[in-house]
């Protein structure tokens, strides 16, 4: 019996399909609540060369959704990780991981030798540069995101005259506008509702088995179970925005024209710190875990314009809270009121913070 016997049976995609899906390589963009059913279904099906970006590690909150990781993944890379698990369960697939973020300076390089990408990311920032690689590129790409009980779904870029994400929100919002399930909550079972319907659209797009989601988008309601389509057209004006080649893509800097405030991780941070630095805390006093270090501020955000007078003094202020949102508007409250003042949040927050050294100060 061969293992995708139930699929070959299939009308419409029988053995020229499976042999399609066999030759096919997909790039999947993030390891978490979608990427990781996404991976499960394309490896299930039989796709052939699988890469996997994400420069994240697993923490305990992770384990309600990204089902290919357990306790003894946590604090490793999740790209790593989820590579590792199936290379025990599929061993006819090429699998590569890819333990880094998708960013303007690896983009061309990363999609380059795959014909389908797949975003499974949380945040704006990262869902405009992978849209606007792939448009530079010319590659299809398979769309999906969750919010609280709702999630969505399309495949953009795939024909002449297809849609891409810019024609679905042609202003860039903040990320602060809307937050992730790390702000608001999941329940675990929609990421996979949701990761599942994009596995499927790629299968379909690889095999031109039924019709994909081209210019239009789904929706699917967790709390009723409903689901509808919308149908989505070309915004050039918005297209006229997005870098035209990719000498323009390399000066974009996606997180700043989302949040308006540069974020940094907690390396970046610690190495740009120096005299005349503030590390402001923005977390209500009785939330834990402390973090200890020497040019520590605590500026709640309850209460936050009480201390301008205070953090005007620093020359470079690196803000933080538990996941990144709260940072992120408190640096923008502040930079709207000393524009030329050096101001950060930090990626993230505490939840991203791992290394001991600089939870030690």
């Amino acid at each position: 019996m061969d293992r995708f016997e139930r699929q070959v049976m299939l009308p419409g995609l029988g053995k020229e399909g499976q042999e399609k899906l066999r030759k096919a390589s997909v790039l999947v963009i993030g390891a978490g609540g979608l990427g990781c059913p996404i991976l499960l279904y394309l490896a299930a099906a039989g796709v052939g060369r699988i890469g996997v970006v994400d420069g994240d590690e697993v923490s305990l909150s992770n384990l309600n959704r990204q089902v290919l990781f357990g306790e003894k993944d946590l604090g490793k890379n999740k790209a790593e990780q989820a590579v590792a698990f199936f290379q025990h369960k599929y061993s006819d697939i090429n699998w590569f991981a890819f333990p880094e973020f998708i960013r303007v300076d690896n983009a061309s390089q990363l999609l380059k030798s795959y014909d389908l990408i797949i975003d499974g990311s949380d945040n704006f920032p990262t869902r405009y540069l992978v849209n606007d690689a792939c448009v530079l590129a010319k590659k299809p790409l398979i769309f999906g995101a969750v919010y609280q009980h709702e999630g969505q779904v399309s495949v953009f870029n795939s024909f002449r005259n297809s849609c891409n994400y810019r024609d679905l929100y042609p202003n860039m919002p903040a990320a602060t506008e809307i937050p992730n399930c790390a702000q608001t909550g999941v329940i675990g079972v929609l990421p996979g509702i949701i990761g599942n319907l994009m596995a499927l659209e790629a299968i379909k797009w690889i095999t031109g088995l039924g019709k994909i989601l081209d210019n239009r988008i789904l929706f699917f309601n967790s709390l009723n179970s409903q689901s509808y389509e919308v149908e989505i057209s070309p915004q050039y004006q918005s297209r006229a925005q997005a870098p035209q080649d990719w000498e323009a893509f390399q000066q974009m800097n996606y997180e700043l024209a989302c949040e308006g405030i540069e974020l940094l991780d907690w390396d970046e941070a610690f190495q740009r710190a120096g005299h005349g630095t503030m590390l402001v805390d923005v977390r209500e006093l009785d939330e834990q875990p402390p973090l200890v270090c020497s040019v520590l501020f605590k500026a709640p955000l309850s209460e936050f314009e009480g201390y301008f007078d205070q953090l005007e003094e620093a020359e470079a202020l690196f803000f933080f809270c538990q996941s990144g949102i709260r940072s992120q508007k408190a640096a923008l409250r502040l930079k709207s009121e000393f524009p030329d003042k050096t101001i950060f949040s930090i990626r993230g927050g505490i939840d991203a913070l791992k290394s001991s050294q600089f939870r030690n100060g």
